[in-house]
């Protein structure tokens, strides 16, 4: 198309165009969408098809507001992934013809104009479209409700999904965007218009994380604003007030300080507000109070008001979705919509995970949760100050009868259950007392009330298991564990969830005083197996995996063995290898053949075999998912690799003759390069747990695996995947002690990555920080002669981290190599004594007696090097907590 002349639709154009839109939005079920849809896509690599559909938004009149819309959506769609290929002269057609659509009449144009406006600014940037500011501009100023409107929708889908480019330089503006509109925005918090009233407080909102410096000085402009929208009479606004307030006291709290007292009584107010939505968004106000953790003392007189507050808001609402979903019945099966998403979590080896998701839970958050977990922070706050006002309240819920009154029951039972931690010091004299009640409930005839009497025990576990001792202590264990197991066998689908996540609980308190009761406690579980549906299943594995991991080898017996398994393995071979619903049970299998050791030997070459396919077909799929006739999911090798290493970790040596005849070594090598970091966390894991029972195996790709290990330790992929590099630097170490001098053509490189760690150990993750000491150390121990000559420029760093872990056989390791390397090079540690006295000193008790000999005798050793004058002089300089613990050593 020549540049001097316009572009302009063809009439027939226009007439398919829109009839096919009309068919795709038409609710017929006689139109084939499928067919439809693929003739737009055909008309979508026209070079102008943009042009006829914003044509088709802007122009015509005469159509439905419906097809006109539905142009609209499309052309946002199209652009998204057309825009930068257009020719400048028809990205200029698109927005020329949009900016006059700002003030149509029609809201639903308007609507689908700043959405499309919004997606032009992401892909263009202002830079691109200078007639935009001016066109908003022009609209907002103009008294027309229409362009006002159009324009404020605009410019809040922007400041929405990219506010920093109002905030941004533009050449030609002497200011930016933000400082023109701003004022205009705090215009229209007076506006009669609720419509404006609302996109302005949206739009500023967007702005608080970011705090741009014109926001910032206005903050007393903007706090005015809001004080005078706080009673709007609309119920968005006020939504958007509260929003406003609790962003501030999240990111700038010192904003909010001079005002906090009205700040708080308005919260206070309209935490009652009649709309839920408003009531819930003040709500969390308390939560984001306490996180900024400013004063106390601020909200310590408000708390005898806010507290009833928060316990009305937690009784159920009559629209409750949990109401209708109380109700199901165990028998029926889940819808797939019912199943929340799950995620496996590779294997960490380390003192402490990287993440902790609870990503099980994916409820609707509302008010009633929202108000319970504002009590559970404040009874972290305020401890015990907050029980004289609180449990009057929840003791005339309890105290309630009859059937109308058993939410106002519920309702006080998750109340001691929120303030089960933070008030547990003043409720510790009453807990016999508090659990004695509970125990009844778990009958009650109303499941939410068996639900939440589920959850409340379990907050007050700690205390059921401490107060076995004594009889009555016992009694209440044994009521409290046969109460759990009973409604785990309930046919209400909500109980047997609540009764399974409450047992897990209890399970992890317990441990091995479950031992006595575990055939009981097995019959149940298998019995639940046996009745649960999917959604419940996945809860009941993790419940059987807390039970092995909690008694450990003690469900080691026939007797045990014989209930657990039989169902499991039925189980394991109903479900395909494509089957999601094989990831609990994999998890599930994990934990048992940890806890079982050899003892889950029979039961071991078909989970391992299993295992190894799943790996290999995954590993095709990806290449060619129509000849594997799978789809690929990185999930079935991750859970795979994982339950390898629980069979590695539990079999021991046992499991060499089922890796000797395999081709594990050639896909774990596979897993240990691929790009994601989920498999290749579990790869090391595996690599690390192999290398300790039968390293005989990994020898011939030895290179191989250690290149590939090393590879995650570099700085650019610690900062990637930290848990990978964690992973990764644990292997190399399990290595290095199984093949000894064989690593030493690697150790050049290896120490190369691991030094930097050690001497940058501020910004890393402590477990990485560890295993790289512990690694060091290793290597040490098995090539003292290689690394000794350079141990002045890394001691100190290493004896810093090595002082940090915690006693177990991996610091034996790690100590044994500072020995190994202090004897070839005595000199070498001379500069970082005091460090090597402090990293000695962290030990509380050497287990083996041959390493604390050795240190011993290496003290010894330094003080006849040393002379009496500057060892005294040496240790006169040392901590006294430090002098203390060497003095076990005779120095």
């Amino acid at each position: 198309m020549e540049a001097n002349v316009p572009w302009s639709p063809r009439e027939e154009g226009i007439k398919e165009i829109c009839g096919l839109l009309e068919k795709q939005i038409s609710h017929s079920s006689s139109a084939d969408k499928a067919q439809i849809w693929q003739q737009l896509q055909h008309y979508s690599q026209l070079p102008d098809f943009n042009n006829y559909l914003v044509f088709i938004l802007a122009r015509a009149e005469g159509k439905p507001v419906e097809v006109r819309q539905a142009a609209g959506l499309y052309l946002k769609n199209n652009l998204r992934t057309t825009y930068k290929s257009m020719l400048p002269v028809y990205q200029q057609y698109v927005k020329s013809e949009l900016l006059p659509c700002l003030g149509a009449v029609d809201r639903n144009i308007r609507s689908t104009v700043g959405t499309i406006i919004s997606v032009v600014v992401q892909l263009e940037v202002v830079l691109g479209w200078p007639e935009l500011l001016q066109a908003l501009l022009n609209c907002l100023d103009s008294n027309d409700l229409n362009h006002m409107e159009g324009a404020m929708d605009a410019l809040s889908k922007i400041c929405e999904d990219i506010p920093q480019v109002l905030d941004a330089d533009i050449p030609g503006l002497a200011e930016r965007p933000i400082n023109i509109f701003l004022p205009r925005l705090f215009r229209f918090f007076k506006s009669p218009h609720a419509s404006l009233r609302k996109l302005s407080v949206g739009s500023v909102n967007q702005y608080i994380m970011l705090m741009p410096s014109a926001l910032y000085v206005s903050m007393d402009q903007f706090l005015q604003g809001l004080f005078i929208l706080a009673n709007d009479p609309s119920a968005e606004v006020r939504k958007l007030v509260c929003a406003a307030f609790v962003q501030l006291v999240e990111v700038r709290p010192s904003c909010l300080e001079p005002h906090l007292r009205n700040v708080i009584e308005y919260m206070l107010q309209v935490n009652k507000d009649t709309d839920d939505e408003v009531a819930l968004e003040a709500c969390e106000f308390w939560t984001a109070y306490c996180d900024a953790q400013l004063p106390p003392e601020n909200l310590r007189e408000f708390l005898p008001r806010l507290i009833p507050v928060l316990l009305s808001n937690m009784v159920y609402a009559d629209d409750d979705e949990s109401l209708v979903e109380a109700e199901e019945e165990g028998s029926l099966p889940d819808r797939d919509q019912d199943l929340k998403p799950r995620f496996h979590v590779s294997r960490f080896h380390g003192s402490e995970d990287i993440e902790d998701d609870d990503d099980d839970v994916v409820n609707i958050w509302n008010l009633r949760k929202c108000s319970a977990a504002a009590l559970d922070t404040l009874s972290n706050v305020f401890g015990d100050e907050i029980l004289p006002t609180l449990m009057p309240i929840v003791q005339a819920g309890l105290s309630t009868r009859g059937d109308n009154a058993w939410k106002e029951r519920e309702a006080a039972v998750l109340a001691l259950g929120a303030i089960g931690e933070g008030c547990i010091n003043g409720l510790y004299p009453y807990l016999p007392e508090i659990v004695a009640f509970l125990i009844p409930l778990l009958d009650d005839k109303f499941p939410l009330i068996i639900s939440i009497s589920c959850w409340t025990l379990s907050r007050f576990s700690k205390f059921i298991v401490q107060s076995i001792g004594d009889q009555k202590g016992y009694k209440q264990f044994d009521d409290v564990l046969m109460g759990l197991l009973r409604r785990i066998l309930d046919d209400n689908k909500r109980v047997q969830e609540a009764a399974c996540s409450a047992f897990a609980t209890l399970e992890e308190e317990a441990a091995e005083e479950l031992a006595p009761h575990l055939e009981i406690i097995l019959k149940h579980l298998m019995t639940a197996f046996g009745k649960y549906q999917r959604r419940n299943l996945r809860i009941l594995y993790d419940a059987i995996g807390t039970l092995a991991e909690a008694v450990g080898r003690q469900m080691n017996k026939p007797v045990y063995l014989d209930i657990l398994m039989p169902p499991l393995i039925e189980k394991w071979q109903q479900l395909s290898d494509a089957d999601k619903d094989l990831f609990p049970l994999f998890e599930c299998f994990t934990s048992i053949a940890h806890a079982l050791d050899t003892g889950f030997s029979p039961f071991a070459e078909p989970v391992f075999r299993r295992c190894i396919n799943i790996i290999q077909t995954q590993q095709f799929a990806k290449v060619d998912p129509v000849k594997a006739a799978v789809l690929y999911d990185k999930e079935f090798i991750v859970c795979s690799l994982d339950l390898l290493s629980g069979l590695a970790e539990g079999l021991g040596i046992g499991i060499e003759s089922l890796v000797s005849q395999s081709s594990l070594k050639d896909l774990l090598l596979h897993c240990c390069v691929d790009e994601s970091p989920d498999i290749r966390q579990s790869a090391f894991a595996l690599l690390g747990d192999l290398a300790r029972v039968c390293s005989v195996y990994l020898r011939p790709h030895l290179s191989l695996f250690i290149e590939a290990a090393t590879k995650q330790l570099e700085t650019s992929k610690i900062k990637e995947a930290i848990s990978v590099a964690n992973n990764a630097c644990w292997a190399i170490g399990e290595l290095a002690v199984k093949v000894r001098q064989e690593i030493s053509p690697f150790l050049v490189t290896i120490s190369s990555c691991l030094l930097p760690i050690l001497q940058h150990a501020e910004g890393l993750h402590k477990s990485l920080v560890e295993n790289s000491a512990i690694t060091l150390g290793r290597l040490s121990w098995v090539c003292p002669e290689l690394l000794s000559p350079h141990m002045e420029h890394f001691m100190q760093s290493w004896c810093k981290a090595l002082s940090m872990i915690r006693d177990d056989i991996e610091k034996e390791d790690a100590f044994r190599g500072l020995c190994a390397m202090v004897r070839t090079n005595p000199s070498g540690a001379l500069s970082s004594f005091d460090y090597m006295c402090k990293a000695i000193a962290s030990w509380h008790e050497i287990q083996s007696e041959d390493l604390h000999i050795e240190v011993g005798q290496i003290l010894q050793g330094y003080k006849q090097m040393l002379g009496d004058g500057a060892w005294d002089q040496c240790m006169s300089a040392l901590e006294p907590t430090v002098k203390e613990a060497l003095s076990k050593y005779q120095v």
